[in-house]
C-alpha cells in the first residue's frame, strides 16, 4: 500500500456514523392521452428519453390510451423536470399536443 493509501484508509471516510442522509423528494412523470399524438410517437419517447425497455413503453401508452393517463415514472424533481421538457419539445417539434406533466 502506498504512503498515501495509508494516509486515506487512517483518515476515514470523513463522515460521521450517525449523519443521515436525506434524499431528494421523489416526483412523478404523468403522461395524458390525446386524439393527436401517435402511438408511435409515444413509445419512441418512452424509450429514448424516460429508458424504457420497448414492450414496457408499449404498456404504458396502452394504459395511457385506455385509461386517459399513467404516471410513467418516478425521478426526482430536476430528473422529472428535465425530462417532462424534453418530451414536450419533442412533441412539439413532431406537431403533437402531448400533455406531460410533473406532480
Amino acid at each position: 500500500m502506498s504512503d498515501y493509501s495509508n494516509q486515506i484508509s487512517q483518515a476515514g471516510s470523513g463522515v460521521a456514523e450517525d449523519a443521515s442522509i436525506t434524499l431528494p423528494p421523489e416526483r412523478k412523470v404523468v403522461f395524458y392521452n390525446d386524439d393527436f399524438t401517435t402511438m408511435e410517437f409515444v413509445v419512441d419517447v418512452l424509450v429514448s428519453i424516460f429508458n424504457k425497455s420497448h414492450s414496457e413503453a408499449e404498456e404504458l401508452m396502452q394504459t395511457v390510451h385506455q385509461e386517459g393517463s399513467s404516471v410513467v415514472g418516478v425521478y426526482t424533481y430536476d430528473i422529472a423536470v428535465s425530462r417532462t421538457n424534453l418530451t414536450i419539445q419533442a412533441a412539439r417539434k413532431n406537431g403533437f399536443p402531448l400533455r406531460v406533466e410533473v406532480e
